[in-house]
């Protein structure tokens, strides 16, 4: 068991040296990094390879025992340049991260296939895993729409994250887990929400801003997770405005570690593991 692991959307408010510090106070044991922003003005929090910065949060890291487990966020756009993603995934490389986290935002396949299959490869390069994040208000809204485009490009480093709200809301169930490669699914994200979706246009904003702690909805998570690989990330992304970030985090950990807890004694397949 090699812990539980937080999204940095969860106190995106943080920057990183903070934002580990405040996860180990609360009890997770690695975190994901939002090195890059999500679209342009948005916030992210580069850092560069080799810098003054870099040797500050490696060393906040390694005081504190927390590990990264991926780094985010990149859009495939029609006007992705792959080769600009160079500095990011050098930057993950050294922060020993596990992946890199990207979106699908190109309605052309064959296109946003092609990028993604050459993220892959320059990627592998790094030692990372690139793992596309289906969002139902994306091209690339389904599972089995991301399963398509990382099976497509036929690169051994290309995943799928699987983020429980994303999973629902976009009409998926846990049954489909079961019809993919799983080798494809090396990560989960979690939160719980009610089991009927909002309305369209407050899609987005539960999904930034109003989610639940595993345990506090409707979502069948227990099934989700037994559904997985036994080897599976396991991160927990519950932002919320309803909380300060130093209390959510704190939160987010008590609740999920709880719930976690009680799902293994009914189900001892359910597990908390690290990166592959």
């Amino acid at each position: 068991m090699n812990g539980l692991g937080v999204a940095h959307l969860t106190a995106l408010e943080l920057p990183p040296s903070v934002l580990v510090r405040q996860a180990r106070c609360a009890g997770f044991s690695a975190v994901g990094l939002r090195l890059h922003p999500v679209m342009p003005g948005a916030l992210g929090y580069p850092v560069a390879a080799g810098s003054q910065a870099m040797r500050e949060l490696r060393a906040v890291l390694a005081g504190e025992g927390v590990r990264v487990t991926d780094i985010e966020f990149v859009s495939l756009t029609p006007q992705t340049r792959v080769a600009d993603y160079q500095a990011l995934l050098a930057a993950g490389a050294e922060l020993g991260a596990a992946s890199l986290t990207v979106s699908g935002d190109d309605d052309d396949v064959a296109r946003l296939t092609g990028n993604f299959a050459a993220l892959c490869e320059m990627a592998h390069g790094h030692g990372l895993r690139v793992d596309l994040e289906f969002m139902r208000w994306r091209p690339v809204a389904t599972l089995q729409q991301a399963c398509a485009v990382v099976t497509g490009a036929g690169q051994h480093n290309g995943g799928v994250l699987v983020d429980a709200l994303h999973l629902f809301r976009s009409g998926g169930q846990v049954a489909d887990i079961a019809a993919i490669n799983p080798h494809l699914l090396r990560a989960v994200q979690l939160c719980d929400a009610p089991l009927l979706a909002p309305a369209h246009e407050l899609i987005i904003p539960e999904a930034r801003e109003g989610r639940l702690l595993p345990g506090q909805g409707q979502l069948p998570l227990a099934a989700l997770l037994a559904a997985l690989p036994g080897d599976v990330c396991i991160s927990v992304e519950v932002p919320s405005a309803g909380l300060p970030a130093v209390q959510r985090l704190q939160a987010a950990a008590q609740v999920t570690h709880a719930w976690l807890h009680d799902r293994r004694l009914s189900s001892p397949a359910v597990q908390v593991a690290g990166h592959a």
